[in-house]
């Protein structure tokens, strides 16, 4: 038996689109004000979300279960699988000691924090995006710079947002490939004008990263490494999404920054060392001009130390961008991929218009893509890694084993989050919260990347945003008179902002900096960060809209 979506179960569309938003209203609220754990916030989100959608939208039981087993499942592979993978690795580096080495190595060429948030939170991050997505660089980044000495705080917090301008082409371009595929529209149009968006940005979030950390008067003193960072990024980006597609935008904008901001280091170094209060409170800070870390000399290593040492990041970096490769994946799937309609679900939700041109079922397949998934990337990586290393295979199981007990609980709230998330999605609440978006009239395309962050803030994905909302975004602005493409593309542009406060994401920074139940406190972190930005992007879609024209691709 088949049931048809209803967006406004209320008959009212903004009292339809209030009670829609009560699950993720009092996930973020149960997080970030009082201090809820977040598997326990997920999950209390999750029976909100199922009420809704049976008792509200009338979605039947069987259906609505299904949905959430599906959501839960999808959490644990390959979300949850890419997670536990990464911190696997991290931890294998600092069992051996090599972690010691990457600090000391990225010391010496910068001891200043602000230096090291642009290399690692920024340029780093960017290109674990470009290859993996799902939550991977955030893991990287933050364990990474806590591991340097930072906060886990302010690790979690200034790795998700570093991780915003590489996100509408991470995974070799999958969000905007997903985008062309559920709108109909071109591939490289889309591409192209998310890449007449997203460089502006590029330019912004390193200056907007340091000031978050260090205030205005620290980001003035290394405007120069920001600006280097940003537009070594920001032009190669523009270059390849607009005359090459979006497959490999990230990855060639990533290295360029990582290239030019090394090479920059080389013949520049800020006046003056930042380092964070609590630092100089140990009367550790450091003389002007000095490369060091945590207030001492930084160890000198002989080059093949320095090798041993980011090797296991190099493995890591290496298996990523193969497993990464569609030629690739399409071969490993080949041998083992087997898929699953799921039960209750699959083809028996339809959606309908104005969210779609037309009725219309909504697929659900599993499928148990272990080979091609990411994730065992990570984990081949880190055997190849510490095996190069020297442990004994008991030892490589042993720290394995320490991993999952350590994100046990992390792997249970990313379950529940994408639970509430599918549910949502089935149910056709979070397409209620989207047409009030898009009601907006001649307003719409400052909302329109809105809906995108929207989008991201509850799927986790950007991918997910542009299948969620892509097609709305469409139909709402052909409605106006709007550019379809413009609009598809504020959808993937406005959506990596969202990306900083999806519950996923704050749950794989707690993870990686060891900071279990303090999801809120990121969340409060980067929240305001978040929002900032996506009206940033409103604003510019609004004057591409209306006033600029001419930047459309055609």
């Amino acid at each position: 038996m088949t049931w048809t979506q209803v967006y406004t179960p209320l008959g009212n569309l903004y009292l339809s689109a209030l009670v829609a938003a009560i699950p993720v209203v009092v996930l973020l609220a149960a997080l970030a004000f009082f201090h809820v754990k977040a598997h326990v916030a997920a999950l209390l989100g999750l029976c909100l979300a199922l009420a809704i959608a049976v008792g509200v939208y009338g979605m039947p039981l069987s259906m609505a279960g299904a949905t959430a087993a599906y959501g839960a499942a999808f959490g644990l592979l390959p979300i949850g699988w890419i997670i536990l993978n990464a911190i696997f690795i991290y931890d294998l580096t600092v069992r051996t000691g090599k972690f010691e080495v990457v600090k000391d190595t990225i010391a010496g060429l910068a001891g200043d924090r602000r230096i090291q948030v642009l290399l690692i939170a920024f340029a780093f991050g960017a290109f674990i995006e470009g290859a993996a997505g799902f939550g991977t660089p955030v893991a990287i980044s933050a364990a990474m710079l806590i591991g340097l000495g930072f906060r886990p705080l302010a690790a979690a917090g200034l790795a998700l947002i570093g991780n915003t301008a590489p996100v509408a082409y991470g995974a070799l371009g999958t969000p905007i490939i997903t985008l062309a595929k559920v709108t109909g529209l071109n591939e490289g149009l889309l591409s192209a004008m998310t890449g007449r968006q997203l460089p502006l940005f590029s330019l912004i979030v390193p200056f907007w990263l340091v000031w978050a950390m260090a205030g205005f008067r620290g980001m003035l003193g290394v405007w120069p490494a920001c600006l280097v960072a940003g537009l070594s990024f920001a032009v190669p980006q523009f270059v390849v999404s607009n005359f090459f597609g979006p497959s490999l935008v990230d990855i060639v904008a990533a290295a360029s920054a990582i290239l030019c901001t090394y090479l920059f280091l080389k013949v520049w170094q800020p006046k003056e060392v930042w380092r964070f209060e609590e630092e100089r409170e140990r009367g550790v800070a450091p003389a002007v001009g000095a490369r060091v870390s945590l207030g001492a000399a930084a160890r000198r290593h002989s080059a093949s130390e320095a090798f041993m040492g980011w090797m296991p990041w190099l493995v890591l970096s290496a298996f990523v961008f193969v497993w990464g490769l569609p030629s690739v994946k399409t071969w490993m799937n080949g041998l083992f991929n087997p898929t699953f309609d799921v039960p209750l679900l699959h083809n028996l939700v339809l959606k309908a218009p104005p969210v779609a041109a037309k009725v219309h079922p909504e697929a659900a397949k599993f499928s148990l893509n272990l080979l091609s998934a990411t994730g065992t990337g990570l984990l081949l990586a880190g055997v190849v890694a510490g095996l190069w290393l020297g442990l004994r295979p008991r030892e490589l199981l042993k720290t394995y084993l320490g991993t999952l007990k350590r994100v046990r609980y992390s792997l249970l709230t990313i379950a529940a989050m994408l639970a509430l998330g599918f549910t949502t999605r089935y149910s056709g609440s979070d397409s209620t919260m989207g047409l009030a978006f898009a009601s907006t009239g001649p307003l719409f395309p400052f909302f329109s990347p809105l809906l995108g962050w929207l989008g991201v803030a509850l799927t986790g994905s950007d991918t997910s945003s542009n299948v969620l909302f892509g097609n709305l975004q469409v139909v709402s602005a052909q409605q106006i008179g709007m550019s379809p493409v413009l609009a598809a593309s504020a959808n993937s542009a406005g959506g990596v902002m969202g990306k900083m406060i999806d519950a996923q994401s704050i749950v794989v920074a707690s993870v990686a900096t060891k900071q279990d139940g303090q999801e809120g406190a990121i969340l409060r972190y980067v929240f305001w960060h978040s929002l900032a930005l996506a009206c940033l992007v409103g604003l510019l879609v609004l004057a591409q809209a209306y006033w600029l024209g001419w930047m459309l691709p055609r």
